[in-house]
Parts: structure tokens; sequence; C-alpha cells
């Protein structure tokens, strides 16, 4: 089977990340007599001039994107419904609020050292999505990164300093001089670039593709 290398760029207050993910491992699943998949989770903020106390997301849509209350409530449905197919629960709401996220990446960095990036991030997606938690309280990250089997006075003291600010910064950099200007952004073995939360079918097509070298 062919070693897959996944450099999976995304933010942790994208609703269409939670999908584009949950419809990857569920391709990567089908595909699994052909690929050994290694997915490593990349920086990326939305929002980097977030306020920490975060904004009301249905004002912050209309703000940055121009969508009125109706069109806003269709994408929410459309997004409950796409994620409910993979069991994910999208609980969000006009009033619902988004938070800046650096803190959130500076954790899963310090998570991929151990091999908890994965579980850390599902933790921070069911946190905001589903559970609505906010994102900006330190104790909130550090309850995330115990939930996955991290120890919560490092997360604390991680919170509490600089800790791995310059290398998110850096990897953040990185992806946007790779020309990567919205997420999920899926990059294949460093040279296949998928955008989106595509269907299960298409990343499985794509996957088999690349692994049968073409």
């Amino acid at each position: 089977m062919k070693p897959m290398q996944i450099d999976f760029v995304s933010d942790v207050v994208c609703p269409w990340c939670v999908i584009g993910l949950k419809s990857l491992e569920a391709a990567l699943a089908n595909a699994a007599d052909v690929v050994t998949p290694q997915i490593r989770f990349q920086p990326f903020e939305l929002n980097p001039d977030m306020p920490r106390a975060g904004e009301n997301v249905g004002e912050h849509i209309a703000c940055k994107y121009g969508a009125d209350p109706e069109r806003s409530r269709g994408t929410r449905d459309l997004i409950r419904t796409s994620a409910a197919a993979f069991g994910f629960a999208m609980n969000t709401g006009p009033d619902s609020r988004i938070w800046n996220t650096f803190d959130c990446h500076r954790l899963l960095h310090w998570a991929g050292l151990s091999g908890h990036q994965a579980a850390l991030k599902m933790a921070l997606f069911t946190m905001h999505f589903s559970d609505g938690a906010n994102l900006g309280d330190p104790e909130a990250l550090v309850t995330a990164a115990a939930s996955v089997g991290l120890d919560p006075d490092t997360a604390r003291d991680i919170l509490a300093s600089g800790a791995y600010a310059d290398e998110v910064r850096h990897d953040e950099a990185f992806w946007r001089q790779q020309g990567i200007s919205a997420v999920p952004a899926i990059v294949i073995d460093g040279k296949y670039l998928i955008t989106g939360g595509q269907p299960v079918e298409t990343f499985e097509k794509a996957i088999r593709r690349i692994a049968a070298g073409g």
C-alpha cells in the first residue's frame, strides 16, 4: 500500500472543515486497501484579528460576507444536514459566537508532538459547534486538552505563555505562501490540492487516482 501524507489546513471555527474532515476520513477508510495515510493538521485563522471576546456569528457573517438572515439560515441548514450525515451535531444559530482561534492552534501544535492532534482537533470542533463552548476561555481549552489525554497543567502553562506562537505563525505564513486562502484545503503528498468539504466519493476517487500514480 502507498504511504500518503495529508496536510489538512483548517480552522476550528470553520463548519465546512468539520464536514470535510469527516468526509475525508470516510474516504480514507474506503481506500484502506490502497493507502496508509498520515494526517497532519495545519493552522489557518479565518479571522486573525478577531478579539478575544469574539463576535456574534450572525453579525460577523453579515459584515464579512454580506449575507442576509434568510441566506444565512439556509446555509446553516445545509451545514447542519451535511454534518448530521456523518453523525456530527451542529448546534449553532444566529446568536452563537465566533472566537479568536490562535490559542487553539498553539495547543494543536503541541498536541501534534505527542500524537494527540487529531483527537484534540475533534474535541475543539465538538466544543465549538456542538456544545457552544467559549474557545476564548483558556480553561475551556484546558478541558479540551485533558479530555483527549493531554496534561492539563502543561496545557494551562502553554496558554499562559507564548509557547508555540512562532511555530504557528510560521506554519500559517507557509500555507498562505502556497496559495491557500480558504479552508478546508487538503494537500496530499505536498503537491495535490483538494479544496472544500467534498463528498466522500470525490475524496475517494482522488485518493485512488493519486495512489495509482496519476
